[in-house]
């Protein structure tokens, strides 16, 4: 048949094989061993029919291996064509080998020849066949295959296509040797790590997830396939259908290769339990002092051989699971970050960033731990069972004591396990709560540190974490218990079993064989009771479900029409002509910001329908900026149209900031645009807005955070007739007046119901809410100008706005199309200077000394000694239990019986119970210590971040910070003490081992050192790739958090201008990176695992061998005590370096959290030797001599040589065009950046003399971004808790917000959002003016503080600052120049430079730059 098939394959016009060598080689193997096969078969048939009486094995035997071959040789040929780099050739050959050989076992070479030659002939042939076939074949001509290096992952593929269950990890080694040598020479980079499979991509897992989730949910598509994008079809189905779909949706992915890796664990337990078979036989043949040698030799190789299959099918096993994990993780995280973009507002209220953080780090993790631990839940049961059968064929009727002992320990490991579980629900719900505290803190530590809150959040942090700790430690504790109770069974089953058996009956006599293989077996026993109680702990831990079954957005709410917009809100009819301006107008909390929201689909709509035509655009009312350059914020995906692009940069009024960036337009923002002022993230946002040249253009104030100049230019530019979009449909929220006779229609909310609708003069004539609005407005504003000497020219500016050609014109046409483009130019120098966020740091070579060092000073030095104590205690009391058992097995037995029984059972006892309490003692006080080292490296790490200036969080990114308080202090809890625990656990075992070997075998030295040598040499060569691995993994994980936060918070943006996919292709790039460098570890993992194995088999296999040839001088007892902790070797060599390992690989988080101790740290917060009085200051005198500030070295001086005096209780408004320094004057006074040169004095003090947080808590400042914090009502007023509720209520009556708290279920307790998301811009701006009421310092700075108020709330505003603030010294920085003309003097910046300093009289009657900024606002 051959020959035939050999032509077949090489002349089929389907077939394109290269007919290499090699291809030839395996070919010619596998005809010769079928040959062999069946002359065998054939030779036996010839002897039967000659008359020779022959057992069935004969013939069945050969026969099923030559089935075996010619399968086996065929399949050859479609491995190759199906890519693949292997054949299964080898495990189908290796199965049978030794059947030739044992068929013959027992007859000589003489009497039977051929079977002899043959079994030889054929065992060598297989010898050569499995070394070739490691070896890659070509691939077929005109195959898709690159000829890239190897990818070990491939196996995985492969494993999945072709079904070979064979040693796949051993073809991996060599694969991996380059990389591993590679990182043992030098430090690895990302570049040097192979590429990710597109099977292991997020766009192939995820792609698939989708496809069978739909399967699944298919009752939703209908209402999916109307207008949303594939990438929001996802999770929109029903909550009932979710739930039940999940798990199953998962396991039609996962579930094929999961069963194949659990067929290969079941394998593993075949081989498990044949050692201890051999291993009796052994102890048979060690008593027979006339059994001939060759049996024992026999009987060790044979464990040997059985060891190693168990290695291999193991070790194969652990990789199916990491491998499936590793996808599942990919899965998962694709399917949080597109059920963040289709969340609800109502889930988005009850989710934080810090909560989807800990989803997709810690709560992943767990769910990759299950998949390991899975099958202890069905496995475990059998295992046990097994075990007692064997014990009942040693011990008889005694086994039953082990039962009885092993169930009354079960319900207490399970009632241990249980209440473990509470615990660590426990302990993961503070970490939740901490995390999303962590997030706030992060997000908004520029309020923090402005009112001198670190200490306050810190305490609140060190609470919740405090409250953590406790869990984790009793979880600890009971862990400890349970791993002491674990060992204890150990001991308990024997101590019970073997009294039982020998103190019930004198003729029972305890040897070596029934002593020893009795341990082995309950070793394994103990094992499989072990991880029954962690499968099921592991099955809790997995909080995803709960998170992925949250409300998303409705799929219907949105459809795209012809004709006019209509939108249906409430009691809302509204439609709005194609190209119309709608201006929306209305107070504070009218529901002009939810209008927008419901026409982009983002509330819950209860009746009625939305219509949409074209394509729409979005301007929240508070800028989301990407952390990327200022470019690609306004590109938005976009591809680069040059002259549109300058078009929109003019109409923004973006010329004259992009001259100030440092690299142009290629600058980078800051996350959340912390390093650019309000007015220019509003600005950015509006120039995203216009460069989309959407059909509909949703506008929700975006005037408000510019000043009038600016706000008239974007509007003459942009908004208006006309403007950029002026054929295109507008609908503006606004409390900007002014803008009103020039808009098509006007629509009045009042308590979201639409009062009044038409054009302005309609409005006007109608007299009605919109007249009386304008006329009391206009009325107070006249009072208020006509208050002002020598200005008669100053009227109310919601009846006369002026355009002003020279507003802008001047400042945007300095600039040139070309110097922008030149800005933009792909320069390494440009981009160098325009970067702001570093990107995460990495460290190379082995961790440092000093870091283990660092880690064990947080443990404490008596914690460290009392541990060591422990376990050499315990160590020690194992050693005696074992050779005081070994001197019981070898005691005379004279008339059947053994003397001294109660005392050797006595005896026994003890040492067992020694042991037990050094176990407990030893393990509490490592994962104690580890408590302790963990609390002080988190405080640590809280205080260095806390007094970090504002410049590290301007190029620190959040998702780098989370990363810390996250992943790696979560590997400081329980990683790294567990690793510990294990590491000294092992060591010890592993000390007791080899002087248990030596004492019984000195000779057996000569293999026991080379044999360590090359173990240290693995675990070095090791050790150094994998904690190169450990890093680049940890900093390619840092992006991944940074962008879910950025889409959290920006999600709503997202949607309206259909970006989903981009951003979920950028979230599947981050997520592969990070996959990309987790694979590597996986696959070294099993290298070294199969490496460890094998050398422990080794030692197993020498330790045998020097038995056999010592035997003479060997007692039984003696033999079996040194080779029963051999054959424990093997596991203790893997988790030994495996556990060093891990702790090398997570000590890099020590290595992180330690990372920022060196950072540059700001000012003490306060200085006890200069400490002021309470009542400083007393005036609030302020002076400015010679003040300089720089943001960054790098950067040009944004203060330059202000000298100033600013009198107590001096009312001094700052006035200046975007970008002259107006807020930096307040960061400078606040000291967020010290001065370049130069001083601030307060009351005569220079405030660079005193703390920080002594000055800030002098100055009361209202920032731009009105922030609060997730929490109550009151904690958001008050976090330091120094008011009473009457205080409260009063500043909350002042604010006029006294009305709408009482109306709150829980009034002061009422419970905020992240980032105050259930409330309006403008009530979130009033909370933060009744936070100031109630400091009422001496110095009250106001940035923008009205910006996001209606008019009539700015003037009651301004009325209540003047009376309230009368006494104190006020700083005033607005851009409507209107709010500060009641000021005593103005100071007027350019260019950060003093412009103008006077009067409001003087500076008008010069006609100088403040008089330009009053003229172009229309009071003039």
């Amino acid at each position: 048949v051959f020959p035939f098939y050999y032509l077949y394959l090489k002349h089929h016009k389907k077939g394109y094989i290269r007919m290499s060598h090699l291809f030839k080689a395996k070919m010619v193997l596998g005809f010769i061993l079928m040959l062999l096969c069946f002359s065998n078969l054939f030779f036996t048939l010839w002897e039967i029919n000659q008359g020779t009486l022959r057992a069935p094995a004969f013939f069945i035997s050969p026969a099923v291996l030559g089935i075996t071959m010619v399968i086996s040789t065929c399949c050859l040929h479609f491995i190759i064509l199906v890519k693949s780099h292997l054949s299964p050739i080898l495990l189908l050959i290796s199965v049978g080998a030794k059947d030739p050989v044992d068929s013959k076992a027992g007859v000589g070479f003489l009497e039977d020849p051929f079977h002899h030659i043959a079994s030889y002939t054929y065992s060598t042939l297989v010898l050569v066949e499995l070394v070739i076939s490691f070896f890659t074949d070509q691939p077929p001509f005109f195959s898709k295959i690159v000829s890239d290096s190897f990818n070990p992952h491939q196996l995985g593929k492969f494993y999945i296509d072709s079904k070979s269950l064979y040693a796949c990890v051993l073809a991996a080694l060599c694969v991996l040797c380059r990389l591993l040598w590679k990182g043992y020479q030098q430090p690895l980079e990302a570049e040097d790590l192979w590429s990710l499979m597109k099977e292991n991509s997020s766009e192939e897992i995820v792609s698939q997830l989708e496809r069978e989730w739909k399967m699944y949910c298919g009752r939703a598509r209908q209402e999916a396939d109307l207008t949303e994008a594939r990438e929001t079809q996802v999770l929109l189905e029903p909550e009932d259908c979710q739930s039940k779909s999940l798990l199953k949706v998962l396991w039609s992915m996962f579930g094929t290769y999961f069963l194949f890796g659990t067929l290969s664990l079941v394998i593993c337990d075949v081989f498990l339990f044949s050692v201890p078979k051999v291993f009796s036989l052994f102890l048979e043949f060690m008593k027979d002092q006339e059994s001939p040698n060759w049996k024992g030799y026999f009987y060790a190789g044979l464990m040997f051989f059985l060891a190693c299959l168990q290695t291999l099918f193991e070790q194969w096993y652990m990789y199916t699971c990491l491998v499936i994990g590793v996808r599942l993780k990919t899965a998962v995280t694709g399917l949080v970050y597109r059920k963040i973009l289709v969340m609800s507002n109502a889930a988005r209220k009850a989710t934080t960033v810090g909560e989807i953080v800990n989803l997709v780090s810690v709560d992943v993790q767990k769910l990759m731990d299950l998949i390991i631990y899975f099958n202890g839940i069905w496995l475990a049961p059998i295992r046990i069972i097994i075990c007692f059968v064997f014990l009942w064929q040693l011990l008889g009727p005694s086994a039953l004591t082990a039962v009885a002992v092993f169930f009354l320990l079960l319900p207490l490991n399970f009632a241990i396990t249980k209440k473990r579980s509470q615990f660590q629900e426990e302990q993961m719900q503070h970490k939740d709560d901490r995390a999303k505290l962590t997030n706030a803190i992060f997000s908004d530590i520029k309020v923090i540190k402005l009112y001198a809150w670190e200490k306050a959040f810190m305490e609140k942090v060190l609470g919740i974490r405090k409250q953590e700790l406790q869990a984790l430690k009793r979880s600890q504790l009971l862990f400890a218990v349970s791993l002491s109770s674990f060992y204890s069974s150990t001991f308990l089953i024997a101590l019970v079993m073997f009294a039982v058996y020998t103190l019930v009956d004198e003729t029972h006599v305890l040897d070596a064989q029934k002593a020893f293989v009795s341990l082995t077996l309950i070793n394994i026993l103990n094992t499989a009771h072990s991880f029954l109680p962690f499968s099921i702990n592991a099955l809790v831990q997995v909080s995803l479900v709960s998170f992925l079954c949250n409300h998303s957005i409705s799929a219907a709410l949105i459809a795209v029409t012809s004709g006019a917009t209509v939108l249906c809100f409430g009691r809302i009819n509204l439609s709005v002509l194609e190209g119309n301006l709608l201006a929306v107008v209305g107070q504070v909390g009218a529901g002009k910001s939810s209008l927008l929201a419901t026409l982009l689909g983002e509330l819950q709509k209860l009746e009625g329908h939305v219509s949409v035509k074209g394509t729409v655009a979005y301007v929240p009312q508070q800028a989301w900026i990407q952390n990327a350059s200022v470019e690609d914020n306004i590109l938005f995906g976009k591809e680069m149209d040059d002259s549109w692009y300058n078009r929109v940069i003019h109409a923004c009024a973006l010329h004259p900031d992009l001259e100030t960036f440092p690299a142009g337009s290629r600058s980078e923002i800051g996350e959340k645009g912390i390093n650019i002022s309000g007015g220019q993230k509003q600005r950015v946002g509006l120039a995203r807005a216009v460069y989309q040249k959407a059909a509909i253009y949703l506008l929700d104030d975006p005037l408000s955070a510019v000043d009038a100049q600016v706000g008239q230019h974007i509007f003459e530019q942009v908004i208006g007739p006309n403007g950029l979009l002026k054929e295109k449909t507008r609908i503006l929220v606004t409390h900007t007046i002014s803008i009103l006779p020039y808009v098509d229609n006007i629509v009045v909310l009042v308590d979201g119901e639409i009062s009044e609708m038409g054009c302005y003069q309609e409005l006007l004539q109608k007299n009605g809410v919109f007249a009386d609005f304008l006329y009391s407005y206009s009325s107070a504003q006249e009072e208020e100008a006509y208050d002002l000497p020598g200005n008669p020219h100053i009227v109310g500016y919601s009846v006369v706005f002026l355009y002003s050609d020279r507003s802008l014109k001047a400042s945007t046409e300095r600039s040139s199309y070309r110097a922008i483009r030149q800005d933009r130019a792909p320069t390494a120098a440009s981009k160098d200077v325009g970067r702001l966020i570093e990107g995460e740091k990495t460290q190379h070579g082995r961790v440092n000394t000093s870091i283990y060092l660092d880690y064990l000073k947080a443990m404490g030095s008596p914690v460290c000694l009392y541990i060591i104590l422990l376990f050499t205690c315990q160590q020690t009391a194992s050693f005696c239990r074992g050779y005081w058992l070994s001197k019981w097995a070898d005691d005379p037995v004279n008339n059947g019986t053994q003397k001294h029984t109660e005392l050797r059972v006595g005896v026994f006892g003890v040492l067992g119970v020694i042991q037990a309490i050094g176990k407990f003692g030893s393990t509490a006080a490592v994962l104690l210590g580890g408590t302790i080292a963990s609390r002080k490296l988190f405080r640590q790490l809280l205080e260095n971040i806390a007094r970090s200036p504002m410049m590290f969080f301007e190029q620190t990114s959040i998702g780098n910070l989370l990363n810390r308080f996250s992943k790696e202090m979560d590997a400081i809890d329980s990683v790294i003490p567990d690793k510990l625990k294990s590491l000294l656990g092992f060591l010890f075992n592993l000390l007791e081992i080899y002087i248990v070997i030596v004492l019984a075998t000195p000779i057996a030295v000569v293999a026991i050192v080379p044999l360590t040598v090359l173990y240290a040499a693995f675990q070095n060569f090791y050790v150094a790739t994998s904690c190169q691995l450990r890093r680049l993994e940890a900093a390619s994980r840092s992006p991944i958090y940074s962008h879910i936060s950025e889409t959290f918070q920006g999600s709503g943006v997202i949607r309206a201008y259909k970006a989903q996919q981009r951003f979920i292709s950028q979230n599947d790039f981050r997520v592969d990176e990070n996959q990309r460098m987790c694979f590597p570890g996986v696959v070294a993992d099993r290298w070294l695992a199969a490496n460890l194995e094998f050398l422990g088999n080794s030692i197993v296999l020498f330790a045998a061998l020097f038995a056999v040839i010592n035997k003479k001088q060997l007692t039984p007892g003696i033999a079996a005590f040194s080779i029963s902790y051999a054959l424990q070797i093997t596991g203790i060599l893997n988790w030994m370096v495996r556990s060093w390992t891990e702790i090398e690989n997570n000590v890099v988080s020590v290595e992180r959290v330690k990372e920022y101790s060196t950072t540059p740290k700001e000012a003490p917060w306060t200085q006890e030797a200069k400490s002021q009085s309470q009542a400083w200051p007393t005036e609030g005198r302020i002076e400015f001599r010679n003040y300089s500030l720089q943001y960054r070295p790098n950067l040009e001086l944004a203060l330059k040589n202000i000298t100033i005096t600013i009198r107590g209780q001096e009312k001094i408004g700052i006035a200046g065009r975007t970008g002259a320094g107006k807020s930096t004057l307040a960061v400078g006074l606040l000291r967020l950046v010290e001065a370049a040169e130069g001083e601030i004095s307060i009351d005569g003090i220079n405030i660079a003399h005193i703390g920080l947080h002594d000055l800030r808590t002098k100055i009361t400042i209202i920032p731009q971004d009105p922030i609060l914090f997730s929490g109550s009502l009151r904690m958001n007023l008050d976090p330091l808790n120094t008011y009473c509720d009457a205080d409260i209520w009063t500043a909350l009556e002042l604010t006029q917000l006294k009305n709408f708290v009482l109306n709150l279920p829980d009034q002061l307790n009422y419970e905020c959002s992240e980032q105050g998301e259930n409330l309006s811009i403008g009530q979130k701006q009033l909370l933060c003016l009744a936070r100031a009421l109630l400091r009422k310092t001496k110095i009250l700075v106001l940035d923008e503080a009205t910006a996001s108020v209606d008019v009539e709330m700015d003037l009651h505003i301004q009325s209540m600052i003047r009376t309230q603030f009368k006494e104190c010294t006020v700083l005033t920085i607005a851009h409507r120049v209107n709010t500060i003309l009641d000021c005593n003097r103005i100071l007027v910046l350019e260019n950060g430079q003093i412009a103008e300093f006077d009067t409001p009289e003087k500076l008008m009657a010069q006609k100088g730059l403040f008089y330009r900024l009053v003229e172009e606002s229309g009071l003039v």
